[in-house]
């Protein structure tokens, strides 16, 4: 349904769907008029009606209403709006009477203020930090870098060396396994060590980021978050590592989520508790500059669901559950039983999707962690170390021409690397549609099993296999991706190919459940939940998208989604498990909201995707995108190219400068790998650099940003986080960023239209995204954060945004495109609104 139907359609729905308006305020009228008037300045239309709905009638947007909003915080005269209340009363009469005539908010759904802290108590000044303390704490981290890479030398040095000293194959083997459990019980030991040592028991208490304080909290984060046993998330060995740190976890506790919290003294889990994946509970985060730690406490028996963020002074009560896409703010808890949901969460209709437990014991778990642990060492470790042992002998073998003539070796070097990268892809591509198929076959999705089975290692073998985020970055934003969905076991049929039916991150828990209409478009960060959990069992169940979707970015998709055909599910929006299926009609927010399905400004290029020119068009866009791939391709195998040259001449060079060749290798990787991707990055941009965009996904300029995100490597910027290092590397590719910045894990799509001023503070998880893709449109523009701003943990800003000086987001918030903030505001919420001085939305 395209144009004038789905104008229609979204009409007759919003009509349903309006509230019953309350009787006339005496100063209706007067306020009506004025906001009429703004908005017709802002619309640039004649004349606005009172009556008139804003998106059907008059052919507003969102990013125009939200400059309305703006407009109408700025009049002292008029009570401030937010997008939520344009989208629940699209009149300006209707608009008139909720803001007059607003009731006070529901008990949980205010949007909680700061902490209260004790009488008489005031929160302790932090130190200042000044240049010298930037350049100390970079100096001691710079160093701490370099003694690793020594350390990580010496011990694959003297690792290998006795190896290598075997008599027979079986001796080889068994001493790779020896090595390889001394390593991971090193590995492993590190961070627990570190942690004790440098700072003890994790308290609340806040200290300056770039402080010697800070630099020891930085060192025991990098540890415990690049520990082998995070990638043990889901299994029994996670919580008895978090136990070692300090954490207080009960009996029978399931985590998920590979986000490990830093503080865990703080962190305080009850038995049988259940935490899924991508769920942020750190707790800690930074606002203004300054490092704030505090308690993150989980009640016996509860449910946090997916993509959650778990603030500092948050609580989930015994028994309780919180939704999926939802969040806790500080001061926020959920009381014992009750279900909770949206950002900030609040106390919920819809019922949550239990399944019903299983025997899953001690027992059971000591078994399960026993044998994940001799796979590691018994399977994994011995072939990690054969493979090193061929490549490292075949290098050996050719050093030995180096002194007659390097080219021998260069060349020995581009075919090896050559092979065992596209070789590695094709076989990938062949394993993928095999073995997981296979092993499938083996789990019955209906039926519910118990954890740490034979049913769950294999459950979770498929979803590691098929979850290959190098693929599809491959694929994604080309015609490809849908045959690569398929071919892992994606039900896609019929296809509309439109050249952008996917994005570039697409995850699921398994590809065999997974079922998405005709016709539908998702832009990207699609997670398909296919299985419901509980701390002793699982259940898979298919998850099914209706036809003619638009799906926009980090959207967490569960089995029992009630939308059906021909909607619109905006960034982030927290998908509906209960009540009607909708249908023609768009959601937003979490919890979320009903909106127009299409604008008029959304089917500008609806021409372009009918009749014989699509195909023309269609295949045009499938030559750039192969060319696109093609240099995907083709960087990445140059890259691995060179850092295998790297370490092959420090192996060349072992015999004449012992461990050292190894350690400057190890210590030239990272500047390396920065100045590769930097230069790379700087390259694909020189001709065209990204610039605000109105342009239909046929358009060339589209296919060129499709080029900008896929080419260059992102991943490689978070090796940075929470280092003075990544603003110097924000600069070189293009942010125009201010001096003390502090950035902890922030994303940028489009580095050259971000504005960061002076000491603002960016948390982990956060991003800010300069474009938006709605069906066949794409929209981009700049945006620009004012000095000394606050972006909290999981935020999203959107394109056009303007933040004000001093202004803070709230974690996990949703700042929607063409928002104003005003200097010194906090804004909270999915979609962000401001809050009053109270803490309560205005």
């Amino acid at each position: 349904m395209k144009g004038q139907q789905l104008q229609e359609a979204a009409r007759g729905v919003m009509e349903g769907a309006r509230p019953r308006e309350a009787p006339p305020h005496p100063a209706v009228s007067p306020v009506a008029e004025r906001l009429a008037e703004l908005l017709a300045d802002v619309a640039h239309l004649d004349e606005v009606p009172l009556d008139s709905n804003f998106f059907d009638d008059l052919g507003a947007d969102s990013l125009v209403m939200a400059h309305f909003c703006a407009r109408v915080r700025n009049r002292p005269d008029l009570p401030p709006v937010s997008m939520r209340d344009v989208y629940r009363h699209p009149t300006a009469r209707g608009l008139a009477v909720a803001l007059l005539d607003s009731t006070p908010p529901s008990p949980g759904s205010e949007l909680p203020g700061p902490p209260a802290l004790p009488r008489g108590q005031a929160p302790a000044p932090a130190p200042p930090t000044g240049r010298p303390h930037r350049v100390l704490c970079g100096a001691l981290q710079l160093l701490a870098f370099f003694g690793y890479a020594f350390l990580v030398a010496v011990v694959a040095a003297q690792g290998y060396e006795w190896i290598s000293a075997y008599r027979h194959l079986l001796d080889a083997y068994l001493r790779s396994v020896v090595f390889g459990a001394a390593l991971l019980l090193v590995l492993c030991a590190l961070p627990v060590i570190a942690k004790w040592l440098l700072f003890g028991r994790f308290t609340p208490r806040r200290f300056r980021v770039w402080s010697l304080t800070y630099f020891r909290f930085w060192l025991v984060k990098t540890l415990i978050r690049s520990s082998p046993l995070v990638l043990f998330a889901g299994s029994p060995l996670y919580p008895l590592f978090l136990k070692a740190l300090g954490a207080r976890i009960g009996r029978g506790v399931t985590i998920l989520s590979r986000s490990a919290p830093v503080c865990t003294d703080l962190l305080t889990v009850g038995d049988g508790t259940l935490v899924r994946k991508d769920t942020l509970m750190s707790c800690y985060h930074a606002a203004d500059g300054v490092i704030e730690t505090g308690p993150v406490t989980l009640g016996r028996g509860a449910v946090v669901g997916e993509v959650t963020v778990l603030d500092i002074g948050t609580r989930l009560g015994d028994a309780s559950r919180l939704g999926h896409a939802s969040s806790l703010h500080t001061g926020q808890a959920v009381p014992d039983g009750e279900h909770w949901q949206g950002s900030p969460a609040q106390p919920a209709d819809g019922d949550f999707q239990e399944v019903e437990p299983a025997r899953c014991g001690t027992g059971r778990r000591a078994v399960h962690g026993t044998l994940l642990v001799l796979t590691v060492l018994l399977v994994y470790m011995p072939l990690a170390v054969g493979c090193l042992d061929v490549l490292l002998s075949r290098v050996l073998e050719a050093s030995a021409v180096v002194k007659d003539g390097a080219t021998v070796l260069y060349a020995d070097l581009l075919v090896v690397t050559a092979v065992v990268f596209f070789g590695a892809l094709m076989a990938a591509l062949l394993v993928l549609a095999t073995v997981p198929r296979l092993l499938g076959l083996l789990v019955r999705p209906g039926r519910t099993y118990p954890l740490f089975g034979f049913h769950y290692s294999v459950h979770r073998t498929i979803a590691l296999m098929t979850n290959r985020k190098s693929l599809t970055r491959l694929f994604g934003d080309s015609s490809c991706i849908v045959h690569y969905l398929r071919w892992i076991g994606y039900r896609l049929t019929p296809v509309e190919q439109t050249g952008s039916n996917f994005g570039t991150a697409v995850k699921h828990e398994s590809p065999y459940l997974s079922r998405v209409g005709t016709g539908t478009m998702v832009a990207d960060g699609l997670s398909l939940m296919n299985a419901e959990y509980s701390s002793t069992s699982f259940r898979l169940s298919p998850t099914v998208i209706g036809a003619h979707n638009f799906l926009g970015n980090r959207i967490t998709y569960p089995s029992g989604g009630r939308t059906g055909d021909n909607c619109l599910l905006a960034t982030k929006v927290a998908v509906p498990v209960s009540g009607p299926i909708r249908h023609d009609v768009g959601l937003l927010g979490s919890p979320c909201f009903e909106i127009p399905r299409s604008v008029a400004r959304d089917s500008t290029f609806d021409e372009l995707t009918d009749g014989g020119g699509l195909r023309r068009r269609l295949a045009a866009k499938n030559r750039h995108n192969a060319v696109t791939m093609a240099c995907h391709l083709l960087t990445g195998w140059m890259y691995f190219f060179c850092v295998t040259l790297l370490f092959a001449f420090a192996a060349s060079r072992y015999p004449a400068w012992g461990t050292g060749a190894l350690a400057l290798a190890n210590a030239a990787l990272l500047p390396f790998t920065f100045l590769y991707y930097v230069l790379l990055e700087r390259a694909v941009i020189a001709a065209h650099p990204p610039e605000p965009l109105f342009c239909s996904i046929y358009d060339r300029r589209f296919w060129r940003r499709e080029r900008y995100w896929k080419v260059p490597s992102e991943t490689y910027l978070h090796l940075l986080d929470g280092t003075p290092f990544k603003t110097v590397v924000w600069r070189l590719l293009g942010v125009r960023i201010g001096a003390r910045v502090f950035d902890d894990g922030c994303h940028m799509t489009e580095r050259p239209m971000v504005a960061i001023g002076n000491d603002c503070t960016l948390n982990s998880g956060s991003v800010l995204q300069c474009h938006s893709q709605e069906d066949g449109t794409f929209k981009s523009d700049r945006s620009a954060l004012g000095a000394g701003c606050t972006v909290g943990v999981g935020a999203l800003v959107h394109y056009g945004v303007t933040v004000g000086d001093g202004a803070v987001l709230a974690a996990d918030s949703f700042l929607m495109k063409g928002e104003t903030v005003p200097e010194n505001a906090r804004w909270a919420g999915n979609p962000a609104r401001p809050l009053d001085e109270s803490g309560g939305a205005r």
